[in-house]
């Protein structure tokens, strides 16, 4: 099968190129040297300082975001950059999960739900492809923990990470470019330019393009696919602001994303049994595959957010449209054989692709003005997702290639009515509460559904050489329910609150403390060749935290530190893989909890020399004492087993949740004589062992990853111009991040050091 090149042209580039000839973004903000910046956020839909919000928020600032970006990277490279927060992917790019204290979805179906939600300039992006727009030309990211249920429209327990554009301004005309060039040919390009139009309209014009090469080689002999692990990631975004006077304004976004490259590198038996280490003589740069390997996302869509002032109050509409297509191959057995033998028991290449998906979202949002003791919001929200999903298996070693399909179809629609409220009590005590009654239906149907055995069924929409028009039949398989029932149609309500309050000790600390709850909808999962249809119905998490904010020592030094403890009841968990073979079934935990606590640390040293640091601590429990799984076939189970096989996992940890994370960045600039700056920057991230999959085994419990990032520049022209070379994952530490067991002790790795130079221009 034919693979999209990374050296095909790119349907962006023309665009990319266009912006790159003018140079853009305004400087950052000047403050007193020595002193900390006051951080506003819109935790709350409004914008407030952050000492001032009664929950656990971090802000990932803009001197991190243009460090991380410069080498390429997608939004990964957020993982343990602020307390408790895990991103990881078993697709590579194209699909990140999120997980916030510990909490999250190992879900790989493409209909997954997440406890995380993603909001990208107001607007809610539900499904995972979505998520993982590229992260560039942002004035900030939010990461607010815990359960945010009242203000946030869609799957949010576990709290809420929200990505902030940077808006046009009719003030002037500025703008930047950056070019960064590094290992395995690496090009980051990135540029905006802010345009007034008028004294009422600006356009902003944001463009991103990211490549890198194959460095990944397919040693086999008559590979589909020969070179790996390359990439074309290119995003626009254009914005339109009219502000004809302070009573209106309007801001429209159109955004697009293509992307062209690698599906996750699975790699065959690079476990060494009875331990977690890497087997001798593992080579990073090296495969051996008899399957495929592509990935593509393409995304389009446009948002229009209205604002009216009616004099005591202010009435908002922000409506958002979402449409992806996405398709992914893999060898899943990470293998080229011999099959049917101990070490591989069978041959696994899978592809999931979405060829029609639909999001609309609506939300009008009165809120309050003035100065006055009493301030309050009130709200409709609507939701409407409409999408069809193809799943493919292969087998490369006979003459038909493909031996299965699948297609489905969900709906999903649900609405939400919503308020809030806060009050002054004094000066010194505010309180806030929330309620939010939310609607949620789904209508989950299989359309189609072929197996081993069976005349293949081709999906022309993918555009799969040779496909004619598309004709399937949903086929009973032996031992799965009646045909009618691999449908559902599950449907929720449910009433989400929350509780907080602020004390202002002095001027410049205050006490917070914070009761809230968070829902998230039932899901459904077709069946597949090991198992049949499964449906998890609603989780609900209550969350208590309370903690201090502070700036010391004349804004010298800044801490956030929070404690925190949840519940989750009926929590859906996904059991993946196991002996039982290549399958992906729903189960509900009775009860889950997590504990912990978050700091963040921001302290200028010297006035020269500023350093960070965060600190997250999560200890998670699974609790349901009947509750079992299916174990690896290959590995060292540690868990207790029942009588059919299967692990007992009452009080194992939530999957990929990191007990300990930890993130450190140190600056030290030293001003020159003639207005240039020398500077060096490096940040590190810690996190410890994780569990790959729900029951707990020697082989798929990761090792700790320690990961460092270096940045050596020099600034000059009052701050126009920055040259620097940096490098990632500078000490190359490999590491196994995630795995594979139904098969064999297949895992995926990291990403490899890299090292690069970058110019930026400002004007």
């Amino acid at each position: 099968m034919p693979r999209h090149t990374v050296a095909s042209a790119p349907v962006l580039s023309p665009l990319v190129a266009a912006v790159l000839v003018a140079l853009g973004a305004p400087a950052a903000a000047q403050s007193t040297p020595g002193q900390l910046q006051t951080v506003t956020v819109t935790a709350e839909r409004r914008v407030e300082n952050v000492r001032d919000v009664p929950s656990s928020i971090s802000v990932l600032n803009s001197e991190l975001l243009d460090s991380l970006n410069t080498s390429g990277q997608d939004l990964r490279m957020l993982a343990g950059r602020v307390p408790s927060l895990n991103i990881e992917s078993s697709f590579g790019r194209a699909f990140p999960r999120f997980y916030l204290r510990g909490y999250g979805n190992t879900d790989f179906r493409l209909n997954a739900s997440q406890p995380v939600s993603l909001v990208y300039d107001d607007v809610v992006q539900e499904n995972p492809i979505l998520k993982g727009f590229p992260a560039f030309d942002l004035d900030r990211i939010e990461v607010l923990r815990g359960p945010q249920g009242t203000l946030f429209g869609r799957n949010t327990p576990a709290g809420v990470v929200k990505f902030e554009s940077v808006k046009p301004s009719t003030k002037k005309m500025d703008g930047y470019a950056s070019l960064s060039v590094g290992t395995y040919k690496t090009i980051n390009a990135e540029a905006a330019v802010n345009l007034p139009v008028s004294s009422d309209m600006a356009i902003r014009i944001s463009a991103l393009n990211q490549t890198r090469s194959d460095w990944v080689d397919n040693t086999h002999p008559n590979p589909l696919t020969k070179d790996l692990e390359g990439y074309r990631d290119s995003a626009l975004r254009v914005q339109a602001l009219y502000e004809p006077n302070k009573q209106f304004s309007a801001l429209a976004n159109v955004h697009v994303r293509d992307y062209d490259g690698s599906a996750r590198l699975f790699r065959a038996n690079i476990i060494r049994k009875g331990s977690n280490d890497l087997v001798a003589g593992f080579t990073p740069d090296k495969v051996a595959y008899d399957g495929a390997n592509e990935s593509s996302v393409q995304n389009y869509g446009a948002n229009l957010r209205l604002r009216w002032n009616l004099g005591g109050m202010a009435l908002n509409s922000i409506t958002g449209f979402e449409q992806v297509k996405t398709f992914s191959r893999g060898d899943i057995d990470g293998s080229a054989g011999p099959y049917f033998t101990a070490e591989l028991p069978f041959a696994s290449e899978t592809a999931d692709g979405m060829p029609k998906h639909s999001q609309f979202t609506q939300e009008f949002r009165l809120e309050s003005l003035g100065s006055g003791p009493l301030g309050w919001q009130a709200g409709v929200y609507l939701f409407k997702e409409d999408y069809k999903i193809e799943s493919f298996s292969y087998d490369s070693t006979s003459a038909s290639a493909q031996d299965g399909y699948q297609r489905v179809r969900q709906k999903n629609d649900a609405y939400a009515i919503f308020g809030a409220i806060n009050y002054d009590v004094s000066p010194a005590l505010k309180l806030r509460g929330g309620l939010r009654y939310t609607q949620d239906k789904k209508k989950f149907t299989v359309e189609a559904y072929e197996q081993s055995g069976f005349a293949p069924c081709i999906g022309p929409t993918l555009g799969i050489p040779g496909s004619g028009p598309l004709k399937c039949n949903i086929t009973q398989l032996a031992g799965l329910e009646p045909d009618g029932d691999l449908s559902a149609s599950p449907k929720d309500s449910k009433a989400s609150w929350d509780v907080s309050g602020t004390y202002a000790l002095n001027r410049d600390t205050n006490l917070y403390a914070r009761v809230a709850t968070g829902f998230r909808g039932s899901s459904v999962q077709g069946a597949g060749a090991f198992n049949g249809k499964s449906v998890a119905g609603p989780e609900t998490n209550t969350s208590y935290e309370a903690g201090v904010k502070a700036d010391l020592f004349n804004k010298r030094a800044r801490l956030n530190f929070g404690v925190f403890h949840y519940n989750v009841k009926d929590l859906q968990l996904t059991a993946v893989g196991g002996a039982t073979g290549n399958a992906n079934v729903l189960v509900s935990a009775k009860k889950a909890t997590g504990q912990g606590f978050e700091m963040d640390l921001q302290a200028f040293v010297t006035d020269n020399l500023l350093a960070t640091l965060g600190v997250g601590y999560n200890d998670t429990k699974i609790k349901d004492a009947g509750l079992a799984v299916s174990p690896c076939a290959a590995c060292t189970v540690l868990d207790p087993v029942d009588v059919n096989g299967k692990a007992l996992i009452n009080g194992n940890p939530l999957p990929q949740a990191p007990k300990t994370t930890i993130n450190f960045t140190l600056k030290y600039s030293q001003p020159m004589a003639n207005g240039g700056e020398l500077y060096a920057y490096t940040d590190w991230v810690y996190r410890s062992k994780v569990n790959f999959f729900l029951y707990e085994s020697t082989e798929f419990t990761s090792k700790p990853v320690t990961e460092g990032g270096l940045r050596v520049g020099y600034t000059w022209g009052n701050g126009k111009y920055d040259v620097a070379a940096f490098g990632r994952n500078i000490t190359n530490q490999i590491r196994v991040v995630g795995g594979i067991d139904f098969n064999n002790l297949t895992g995926f790795i990291n990403e490899p050091r890299t090292w690069g130079l970058q110019f930026k221009a400002q004007f």
